[in-house]
């Protein structure tokens, strides 16, 4: 399993606001991060309507985070991009399985499980731990 490559993407976008403690306009973040300037700009909207980033428009303008790194984890910015963390469309509450009901699904509480896992692992690294 992959996540998205937004997510990763994203992922790099926050490392690097992090590392340069500043604000920083969307053409220098696309070059340092090698994500092309039209993927970055609609990634850095999900951050900033997120509240993970904010941007600043005129000729100072450009991004910065929102919080300090050691707030924003690694959780946040991938439910920012996909959403909440599943691993398995079943865990959506408008699948229908075909196999069996839910509650009987000895894979569904397997997946369940993996899927708390991660997104408990996600969420105990923040973009300090990276600087």
């Amino acid at each position: 399993m992959y996540l998205t490559l937004e997510s990763d993407y994203a992922v790099r976008i926050v490392g690097c606001l992090a590392e340069e403690k500043a604000r920083t306009d969307a053409k220098s973040i696309s070059e340092k991060t090698g994500v092309t300037l039209r993927f970055a700009l609609k990634i850095l909207r999900k951050l900033v309507n997120a509240g993970i980033v904010r941007s600043f428009k005129g000729v100072q303008g450009g991004y910065e985070l929102a919080l300090p790194p050691a707030k924003i984890t690694l959780l946040d910015v991938v439910t920012a991009i996909d959403g909440d963390m599943c691993i398995n469309r079943c865990h959506d509450d408008s699948f229908v399985c075909t196999r069996t009901s839910k509650a009987q699904c000895h894979y569904r509480t397997v997946f369940e499980k993996i899927s708390s896992e991660l997104t408990e692992m996600l969420s105990s690294h923040t973009f300090d731990d990276f600087g």
